[in-house]
């Protein structure tokens, strides 16, 4: 036997209204009231039979009722107050066989007690909504615009036009420079600027993830993929950035095997789960980049050349700091006021000798280095203003020290190279007898001639260095 609401005795329905949470009132199409369930009656302190057949302006306060019942338009979460206090209402327009034949209207809370109560229970589930929005806003979201990219160098200014061209467009861009002159920033702006920017933007940094976990953290896995994989599986990179931009950092550090599961990516717009044989479909904008010379790992077979085809539509290459040498403090100075606020020690200045000492400096580490400078320098700042001697070492004296395999190391003998005078002296004096003698054909008499010291005194220093006849003999000398 088929069980509907059609078949329940008429008082089963009304107490079905009466225990639900709302309460609830009908009207006609001309605002009359029909129906009004107990509870409602109860809290507007009149009874049903006193409510039925009269207006619902006449009964509800601030009441809309009439205009739903007219209009057709449903009103949802509507704040309304009724006797004093503010109530949540949800209007609905009665339809019965295609004819709009009035309203239906519920509030959620009879008293400022039940929102009370309803609040209590709803706020942390609120706060911990706000804390994820924010997170996802945080993580997945481009923090830059162009208008962040600041410099007046010629170079840097023409890449900056480039890829603000570029933004406009869903074609894969290439970002080339070195560690530190700001790829990232760049990709920000480029994302921020186009058309996906209401959507993700997931980075990645192709260089710090282990070889046998990258597949799975750009194209996800399985539920059951491996073991430890988790329950329902997990969406990678690419599904993550559905609709936005995937800004790949580091990308010739990318292995082989990878690189082919991009070039489907980027050719078919699919991926395919760890684990999985359903393709899924992407829309993704790539945006790379990379410090190292692709095109010679192209050459050397290190990086697929059709990948490199697809990714290099628009190239856009971001000079050093030190070609930038105009743009250093202006860098500096920026970097300085994100630094102030983040310690709290706003006013903070600078010393002429320092910025002329850092605008020399020729800057391998970019501007990573340079925000270094200064991080470092208002963590021992003693007053207000940064001084010579607030820097490192290596831009204090920077004649004193050389750059080795990325690190500065002293330009100076170490100690354990350094002889006694004593040593030093007598090492100097042999190889001047030697370079006499060789010079005098062997002959002492001349040799000392040429020394300045008498014969005697060469014989002596001779014997005492080791200088011996038979050796300078060996050599061809003779000695008269």
């Amino acid at each position: 036997m088929k069980v509907g609401i059609e078949i329940l005795p008429a008082e089963w329905i009304r107490e079905v209204v009466h225990l639900v949470a709302e309460r609830l009132v009908v009207v006609d199409r001309t605002g009359y009231i029909r129906y009004m369930d107990s509870a409602y009656c109860e809290f507007l302190g009149i009874r049903e039979e006193e409510a039925i057949g009269r207006h619902v302006q006449d009964v509800i306060e601030n009441s809309r009722m009439h205009i739903v019942a007219n209009t057709g338009i449903a009103e949802l979460s509507a704040v309304q107050a009724i006797k004093g206090s503010e109530m949540i209402a949800n209007r609905y327009p009665l339809v019965v066989d295609d004819e709009l034949v009035g309203s239906v209207g519920t509030v959620m809370f009879r008293n400022p007690q039940e929102w009370l109560d309803y609040s209590r229970k709803i706020q942390p589930l609120l706060e911990e909504l706000h804390y994820y929005k924010n997170r996802l806003e945080k993580e997945l979201q481009s923090k830059y615009t162009f208008k962040d990219l600041i410099g007046s160098n010629l170079q840097f200014i023409e890449a900056k036009k480039l890829a603000e061209k570029g933004s406009c467009s869903s074609s894969s861009i290439l970002i080339l420079g070195e560690s530190g002159t700001g790829k990232e920033l760049f990709a920000h702006a480029i994302h921020q600027n186009s058309a996906r920017s209401r959507y993700p933007f997931i980075r990645m940094n192709c260089a710090s993830i282990p070889e046998h976990l990258l597949e799975s953290e750009l194209f996800g896995y399985e539920e059951g993929a491996f073991t430890g994989a988790k329950k329902g599986g997990k969406k990678g990179k690419f599904e993550q950035g559905h609709l936005g931009t995937v800004f790949l950092d580091e990308i010739g550090d990318m292995p082989l095997p990878m690189q082919s599961k991009l070039l489907r990516v980027l050719q078919e717009k699919e991926i395919e789960r760890l684990g999985g044989n359903v393709p899924k479909t992407v829309d993704v904008r790539i945006i790379a980049a990379t410090h190292r010379d692709l095109d010679k790992m192209v050459e050397s077979g290190e990086f697929r050349k059709d990948l490199y085809y697809r990714l290099n539509v628009l190239r856009v290459e971001i000079p050093p700091l030190r070609e930038r040498r105009e743009d250093i403090w202006k860098i500096g100075d920026i970097l300085l006021k994100k630094l102030q606020k983040n310690f709290g020690r706003p006013e903070i200045s600078v010393s002429a000798e320092v910025i002329a000492l850092l605008e020399n400096h020729n800057w391998p580490g970019n501007i990573r280095e340079l925000e270094n400078v200064l991080e470092r320098a208002i963590n021992i700042l003693d007053g207000q203003e940064i001084r010579h001697e607030h820097l490192p070492l290596y831009l204090q004296d920077p004649e004193l020290y050389v750059m080795d395999n990325g690190q500065y190391a002293s330009a100076m003998p170490l100690l354990q190279d350094v002889l006694p005078l004593k040593e030093t002296v007598a090492a100097a004096e042999k190889k001047a007898i030697m370079q006499a003698l060789k010079l005098a054909g062997g002959n002492k008499l001349k040799a000392s001639r040429l020394l300045k010291i008498g014969k005697t005194s060469l014989y002596d220093k001779c014997r005492s260095y080791g200088i011996l006849e038979d050796q300078i003999n060996k050599n061809g000398y003779s000695f008269e």
